[in-house]
């Protein structure tokens, strides 16, 4: 039978003695406070709607709706954001597990011979186990026991890096929301791309078939003498580069097409669209309020701040390595020689119970230096919070900015089309009669189709702005 017991009375002063000398820790580097924030940050009053913003009813059309759907079960990057999640939920559980002893079953044998002339040897050799029956020269070794072990968290290291975990855990669902929120604006901003694209070929086409007219009237009075072979080069010239246009943005809509079913994880297909009037499209108003707001929806900035609140935990585990820590071990089985005694109780019983108090007192550097790193990764997440924050306000700023400009830029243009639409039947009569050079009809005609087609981009880029600030206030993840 073999005991191990200490003598606990021992480890209450030896423990304080470990602590006081742990006591003296590197210097902390002070963390700033959150003066970055606008005062506006903590206004309590807000105009924006309490109900989260929901993509399926901030967007009206199905197709775009069924896109986002297919997306958020295939796209390949959400996909590895999830199983990140997986590993942080993971992390906890191994934390919660340190907390807790460790209980394991353990079986062995084996056989020794000692030297007879050693102490053990002679010990062996003068022992009887029963009246004559004399321990023989090899001694076999049969051993079967549980064993637990278990560090007692005093200091709350454990507790702390569990609560670290679980920070990070909610830091990686915030991580995925907020790419949740960028997949649905990217799929949003290609999807009006593309039909921006498709209206585009509309407006070229149209534009083809005014130009072969007008290459037609240039022929015929070219057959009547009114004009010349340099006129009918000039308006055959204007057909064929816009024809060549025309291929262009072809392309473009089968690699709009690709990057979209890209998004969606899936191969290249065509990408079901209602090609009506993309000039009458809009999207949900959404009020931005105040910058209260964004503390309350955007995913990014839960997310750091989650990190913030992990590192300073990670201060803390760093911090309790310099105290000394205390880990009990117990052990119970049975024991034996020989398979004979391996059942005789109580000769066969081991048991063990011991408790070992240990504290770093020289060359601490390697601790010093997690300790310095867990505090410089405090400061990193703090930064990254601030940045964060300031980011998520100049998004917002620069957004609401764009749309107001891009709203009175649209107004203007669309003026500029309608009035450029009538310079061209006033162009053709004025050539019909010979009052106007062909030049003029050609410049014209070039003129009308760069204001359509810049306003179509004003339309894409003032749908895409208010995609933009639906994601910047934190929507698009509900």
């Amino acid at each position: 039978m073999k005991i191990n017991l200490k003598l606990y009375k021992l480890l209450l002063p030896l423990s304080i003695c470990l602590a006081v000398i742990g006591c003296k820790l590197p210097a902390i580097a002070p963390v700033a406070s959150n003066s970055v924030i606008p005062k506006s940050y903590s206004n309590n009053t807000d105009t924006t709607s309490s109900k989260p913003m929901v993509w399926k009813t901030y967007f009206k059309d199905n197709n775009l709706i069924a896109l986002i759907d297919t997306a958020l079960k295939n796209n390949q990057e959400l996909l590895i954001t999830l199983q990140e999640i997986e590993i942080a939920k993971n992390d906890i559980r191994m934390r919660k597990g340190r907390l807790l002893p460790s209980i394991g079953l353990g079986a062995g044998a084996g056989v020794e011979k000692v030297g007879r002339y050693t102490s053990q040897g002679a010990g062996d050799a003068s022992a009887e186990i029963t009246p004559g029956n004399i321990v023989p020269e090899e001694l076999g070794d049969f051993k079967i026991a549980a064993f637990a072990n278990w560090e007692v968290d005093i200091w709350k290291k454990l507790r702390n890096a569990k609560k670290a975990a679980i920070s990070r855990y909610l830091s990686t669902i915030e991580g995925k929301n907020f790419v949740v929120t960028n997949l649905i604006a990217e799929i949003a901003n290609s999807y009006y791309e593309l039909l921006s694209l498709d209206y585009q070929l509309q407006v070229v086409n149209q534009n083809i078939d005014i130009q072969k007219n007008a290459l037609e009237i240039v022929k015929i009075q070219k057959e009547a003498s009114r004009a010349t072979e340099l006129a009918v080069q000039k308006f055959k010239a204007e057909v064929l580069s816009s024809q060549n246009r025309e291929f262009d943005i072809k392309q473009n809509i089968k690699e709009t097409e690709n990057r979209i079913n890209f998004l969606l994880g899936r191969y290249p297909q065509e990408i079901i669209r209602d090609k009506t009037d993309f000039l009458t499209l809009q999207l949900s108003k959404v009020n931005a309020g105040l910058p209260a707001q964004l503390l309350a929806n955007r995913p990014d900035i839960k997310q750091a701040e989650l990190e913030l609140a992990a590192s300073k935990l990670d201060v803390k585990v760093a911090k309790a390595e310099f105290y000394p820590s205390l880990n009990i071990s117990a052990a119970i089985g049975l024991q034996a020689f020989k398979p004979a005694y391996f059942f005789k109780f109580p000769e066969s019983v081991l048991y063990s119970l011991a408790g070992d108090i240990a504290g770093p007192l020289i060359n601490r550097n390697a601790i010093k230096a997690e300790f310095y790193n867990a505090n410089s990764r405090q400061l990193q997440a703090m930064y990254n919070y601030q940045r964060v924050i300031l980011n998520a306000y100049f998004e917002v700023s620069n957004q609401l900015s764009n749309i107001n400009n891009l709203e009175k830029s649209y107004n203007l243009k669309s003026q500029q089309v309608d009035a450029l639409r009538k310079s061209i039947e006033v162009s053709n009569d004025l050539f019909k009669s010979a009052r106007v050079d062909y030049f003029e009809v050609l410049m014209t005609q070039r003129d009308a189709l760069e204001a359509k087609l810049e306003l179509v981009e004003t339309q894409k880029q003032l749908l895409n702005a208010t995609v933009g600030i639906y994601r910047n206030l934190g929507g698009g993840w509900q």
